[in-house]
């Protein structure tokens, strides 16, 4: 059997791709602060669902990733979803520094601690995704902490994908990019354009994660209009009114 341990899988996007992967038979890990939100998925599927209580930002993290994988007897696919994100436009610190403990300090220690889990139990062969986004394309001034901190998780598994080389191993990765997904993410007294549900989203991203892609955008429209982003000189970006509404934590959705 397949097994597969996702990081974020509370609610939104990850609990649903929890889902869809026991559905296709795999054992499925989930991991969250708020295990019992995973209760009803493990009481469904018994045997198949293992949860562990992981906060990220704690440095007793891997500790809790090490834990889950004991009991699975290991995993073959490692997906970290877990991620906050805030429009800030008076730059409070205090937002500001806990997008970054959990969307940087807190990924990098899990996705590390898989890399090397990897290396070591695997003999350097496993496959790690992300759930970032396509904020990390340009910096958003409505959202800078978590624009940049998506774009920090981007460049970084692009580091890890070269360190596996460099070091002869067979760990691959997927950057799963999506847009704006109807979650607790976005704020509900808002419109957003391109809006896409999580049902659909899920789906796109387990069928990215089997075929191993190394980076989707979810979907073609926000692949578009990514690539438009990228067009745009700095000096024209920094004045167009782009402005996103975010409220509280999320599977890292736009």
């Amino acid at each position: 059997m397949k097994k597969i341990v996702i990081v974020g899988a509370s609610s939104g996007i990850g609990y649903e791709v929890a889902r869809i992967f026991v559905q296709k038979g795999w054992k499925v890990g989930v991991a969250a602060r708020r295990t019992e939100r995973l209760e009803p998925l493990c009481s469904s599927y018994p045997g198949q669902v293992e949860i562990e209580k992981i906060d990220v930002t704690r440095d007793d993290a891997p500790e809790g990733l090490r834990k889950l994988l004991a009991r699975m007897g290991g995993m073959d696919i490692y997906l970290h979803v877990s991620g906050i994100g805030h429009q800030n436009r008076a730059l409070d610190p205090e937002v500001e520094l806990r997008t970054m403990q959990t969307n940087v300090v807190g990924f990098t220690r899990m996705v590390d601690e898989a890399f090397n889990w990897f290396k070591k139990e695997r003999s350097g062969r496993g496959h790690i995704a992300i759930v970032s986004s396509i904020a990390g394309t340009k910096g958003l001034g409505t959202a800078p902490s978590y624009s940049a901190s998506k774009r920090l998780q981007n460049t970084y598994i692009e580091a890890l994908e070269q360190l596996s080389h460099l070091e002869h191993l067979s760990i691959r990765f997927t950057d799963l990019r999506p847009g704006f997904v109807r979650t607790g993410l976005l704020d509900t007294r808002q419109s957003y354009p391109l809006l896409m549900e999580v049902e659909g989203v899920a789906q796109a991203i387990v069928g990215a994660i089997l075929s191993e892609k190394r980076v989707k955008v979810i979907d073609w429209r926000f692949g578009l209009l990514t690539s438009l982003w990228h067009l745009i000189p700095r000096w024209i970006w920094v004045r167009l009114p782009i402005s996103t509404r975010m409220k509280k934590e999320s599977a890292g959705e736009l």
